[in-house]
């Protein structure tokens, strides 16, 4: 079993290596031979070649079984290779899917989580922190260290696209691609860190660009991150891996070349793109970062076992005087959160998480005023799921359901500082504008509910935006 796994790559010039899980393909196959077969249960099993009749191979695999296999869909078995792998996969003999995977799980098991294919890194995730893996004599230790010198790190990518720009003058990408749960965001962080230890302003005081650069995390992570069922100590198996390397590593042909040195980050719920900037000096100068496709439905519609998205539960943690200014309550009370059984996360503590972020947030430069706005525009979304709406009078008209969803229209109206009457009519309504006149024309109880919703996504995603 072999966990989901992040592809580092780092692109001077775009140069790109592209894996093909044929390469390698042995057509002298014969009696004896060692070879890798597919399997159900394990993707890939070895075995020895017993007969073979014509396009038909029987294998003797190394589980006990005897299977009959096309000659076409079997691979043969690097005999030569180190009993724990090799840290280059261009160093293995046959560059095929089962050779690739077979490296990767014998790495992994020798807790060797970085492995290269050229200037790729693939990093599978232990899913567990390693302090020591990533600490400032790590860190220094990859200094100036040429690609390949020293073990496989993603310290080595970012200092390699460093020392490129530098040395070369050009613009240099590091893309950071996998599936959901694979370890992008970590494995993001760290080449952010590298890359501030590298153009730090040591000894500078107060607030550094640097220092708003790292920061920024806790609070995108905050805003755009939610637990799903991949993401959340969750596992793929050796198929699951071997078609995500197939297309992620075909993908980077796609790739090509900015302006100062970027990380595209394609994360579960958005997609990040960061920019840093660096001065002729090599010391960081500025950063961007710009968000996408942030997934809208996630605010209205969760599954169980997963969560909204972090922010709302580390509102509902907030501290007591907090909680009373924006009138809210266990997450249990609010049907965007109550949609699944699983309101706290193993290892972590919302509250404590609520005022790091609130720390972070003065950090990269939201004053106090603009902090408790998006707060209230937070605690008006969880409100506005909370109204219910009943029959009206009228053919296919709607109304408040009960005191209770007046009560969450009112405070929603109240926090986010507009008209309740407009509001409740944004909300029982819909508006159509005609050139001559505006229409208003009433919804039923369904289609009242989906402008409730429309309109907690709306705010959601322009907060987001913002």
């Amino acid at each position: 079993m072999i966990t989901t796994t992040t592809f580092v790559s780092f692109f001077p010039n775009s140069k790109i290596l592209l894996y093909n899980r044929h390469v390698g393909v042995m057509t002298n196959i014969i009696v004896g031979s060692e070879v890798w077969v597919e399997d159900p249960s394990v993707a890939w099993i070895d075995g020895e070649v017993l007969k073979i009749n014509g396009e038909e191979v029987e294998i003797h695999t190394t589980d006990g079984k005897t299977v009959i296999a096309s000659l076409s869909k079997i691979y043969s078995k690097d005999v030569e290779a180190p009993a724990g792998g090799v840290d280059d996969m261009t160093k293995l003999s046959y560059l095929h899917e089962p050779g690739v995977l077979h490296n990767l799980s014998t790495r992994y098991q020798l807790n060797e989580i970085y492995t290269y294919t050229g200037n790729i890194l693939i990093a599978v995730n232990p899913f567990k922190r390693l302090p020591k893996l990533y600490d400032a004599k790590m860190m220094e230790r990859y200094k100036g260290a040429a690609l390949g010198e020293l073990d496989p790190h993603v310290f080595a990518i970012a200092d390699a696209a460093f020392r490129a720009m530098v040395n070369e003058g050009k613009s240099n990408s590091i893309l950071v691609s996998g599936e959901s749960g694979a370890g992008k965001t970590e494995t993001t962080k760290m080449l952010m860190r590298y890359l501030a230890y590298l153009g730090g302003h040591k000894g500078t005081e107060g607030r550094t660009v640097e220092q708003q650069i790292l920061e920024s995390n806790p609070v995108l992570e905050a805003f755009g991150n939610a637990k799903t069922v991949r993401n959340d100590n969750s596992r793929c198996n050796t198929a699951t891996l071997s078609n995500e390397l197939i297309g992620t590593l075909a993908h980077l042909l796609q790739f090509i070349t900015f302006i100062y040195i970027y990380f595209f980050l394609n994360c579960s719920r958005f997609g990040k793109f960061v920019e840093i900037q660096f001065d002729k000096q090599t010391r960081i100068s500025g950063a961007a970062i710009r968000t996408y496709l942030l997934e809208r439905s996630r605010v209205c519609q969760i599954s169980d076992p997963e969560r909204n998205y972090h922010c709302f539960y580390l509102l509902c943690a907030a501290p007591p005087e907090e909680i009373k200014k924006y009138k809210l309550g266990d997450p249990r009370s609010f049907r965007y959160l109550n949609q699944s059984k699983c309101y706290e996360l193993d290892g972590v503590n919302d509250s404590h998480d609520y005022l790091a972020t609130r720390r972070a947030m003065g950090v990269v430069g939201m004053n106090e005023k603009e902090q408790d706005a998006i707060f209230r525009v937070l605690a008006s979304v969880l409100h506005l799921g909370n109204i219910d709406f009943s029959k009206g009078k009228e053919v296919d008209s709607s109304v408040l359901k009960d005191d209770k969803s007046k009560f969450h229209l009112r405070t929603a109206a109240e926090l986010l500082m507009c008209d309740l009457q407009e509001l409740e009519d944004a909300l029982l309504k819909r508006v159509m504008v005609t050139p001559e006149e505006v229409i208003k024309r009433s919804l039923d109880p369904v289609g009242a509910s989906v402008s409730r919703d429309g309109l907690a996504k709306t705010l959601y995603s322009r907060l987001f935006d913002w």
